[in-house]
């Protein structure tokens, strides 16, 4: 019996450590053929064009990376369109965590009449698309003066229908008596706000950052729309101008890949930054 149950046992450990092997090739897969675009790009922008447009395509680092690079940050002046959109990145992603803040204290802490109809009238904001929203944005943004400037870029985002039913949901689940003890004490609103459930909510601010930065940062539509020049365009307005729509009709995807990698760059480390606050922030907890 005992040999039975040996045999038993070791059968057991093979198939569990060929199931994880196999679930590991399986990620490994699934991780190589998400990264495969990426690391296409990397490999292409140190290239020459001639290289690029190889047949059969070669895939070996190339010799042309300095001059890629410095093509793309200087000729086509990507600094200048980062630095305009992360300014508009980090101004929104503050603004519409702090006005997220304030209408989910509003939405869970006070009572007042038709809350629940306002709520629903927020989450059916999501459902609008963009280009329903675009012509009478336009008009209203042309109306306050601010066409061709950055308060363009930056009001009409600061509203966040996601951000308000994260921080609803995240309040929801404090406990009351925390809230009790806090009314005792005699506590303000904004004062509960930011002594208490800020320092309670750092996983989903995390959370909420990540998201909107890398929402503004990949803005293209309204930009394109809105801003007439090129020093105040952002970064995705640059990107089409390396694929050749530019004055001179300049076809190079090294330069274009090269652009593309350094565009990637700063919402990677927001998100490396912030990633354990992001995965705390949307992970499902019983915990009240």
């Amino acid at each position: 019996m005992a040999a039975i149950k040996r045999r038993h046992v070791s059968r057991y450990r093979l198939r569990k450590k060929g199931n994880t092997l196999l679930t590991h090739l399986a990620l490994l897969v699934v991780a190589f053929a998400v990264a495969s675009p990426i690391i296409f790009a990397l490999i292409k922008s140190t290239q020459s064009t001639v290289q690029v447009f190889t047949y059969p395509p070669t895939f070996v680092i190339g010799t042309k990376a300095p001059e890629n690079y410095s093509t793309a940050w200087n000729y086509y002046r990507l600094g200048q369109l980062m630095k305009n959109t992360f300014i508009i990145a980090f101004a929104v992603t503050i603004g519409k965590t702090f006005m997220s803040l304030l209408a989910a204290l509003a939405l869970v802490y006070f009572d007042f009449r038709f809350k629940w109809a306002l709520f629903l009238f927020v989450l059916m904001t999501l459902m609008m698309p963009i280009p329903v929203r675009i012509v009478p944005l336009y008009d209203l943004v042309r109306s306050f003066g601010w066409g061709n400037t950055h308060w363009a870029l930056i009001v009409p985002f600061l509203a966040s229908a996601t951000g308000v039913f994260l921080f609803r949901q995240h309040f929801m689940s404090i406990p009351s008596s925390l809230v009790d003890a806090a009314r005792v004490d005699g506590v303000a609103p904004l004062r509960f706000l930011w002594q208490i459930l800020v320092p309670m909510s750092m996983n989903t601010i995390g959370a909420m950052a990540v998201i909107q930065f890398v929402y503004i940062w990949n803005q293209y539509l309204w930009p394109l729309i809105i801003i007439a020049s090129n020093e105040k365009q952002m970064i995705q307005i640059g990107l089409k101008l390396l694929t050749g729509s530019g004055a001179e009709g300049m076809l190079n995807w090294g330069v274009a890949m090269a652009g593309t990698i350094i565009t990637m760059l700063p919402p990677l480390l927001i998100f490396l930054l912030l990633q354990e606050q992001f995965m705390r922030g949307f992970a499902l907890s019983e915990e009240k």
